[in-house]
């Protein structure tokens, strides 16, 4: 079964977690569709990327850029994967009907909405109960991680 790992949230919001976990990805020479729960989270994710930090650049696109084949990073409202990903990062509490196609899945959630914890619980029981390799991890005060489950 495909590895599926919960990122809690807790000291950084997700426009500042984010494109630190997209970059490790990028290093290991994976390729990324980023799921989001709304066109306007896509817009702010996408500014998120571009401004994170001056020094860096993370190639990335949306649906309104086009060439979503050339695109390493590709942020969608839609279960897809026109980037040829192995890696699936799902924001907002999305769900993706295509879990088994991706190597990785990376599901982050925001620790300071209860709504969002309660329902990422339940993502993970459900997930556990179909045979799902699951990992948690806590972000730390640094603003890193620390696996945790």
């Amino acid at each position: 079964m495909r590895a599926i790992s919960f990122y809690h949230l807790e000291r950084t919001s997700l426009d500042r977690a984010l494109p630190k976990l997209l970059e490790k990805v990028l290093e290991h020479g994976h390729r990324a569709v980023v799921m989001a729960g709304s066109d306007e989270r896509v817009e702010a994710l996408n500014l998120a990327l571009w401004t994170y930090e001056q020094q860096s650049f993370l190639p990335h696109g949306s649906e309104v850029d086009g060439n979503a084949e050339r695109q390493p990073v590709f942020l969608t409202t839609h279960d897809e994967n026109p980037n040829g990903s192995d890696v699936l990062v799902l924001v907002d509490g999305v769900e993706s009907e295509r879990l088994g196609s991706f190597a990785r899945v990376l599901d982050m959630f925001d620790g300071h909405d209860a709504e969002a914890v309660e329902a990422a619980r339940a993502r993970w029981r459900q997930l556990k109960d179909q045979g799902y390799e699951l990992a948690y991890w806590q972000q730390t005060s640094p603003g890193g991680w620390e696996q945790k489950g």
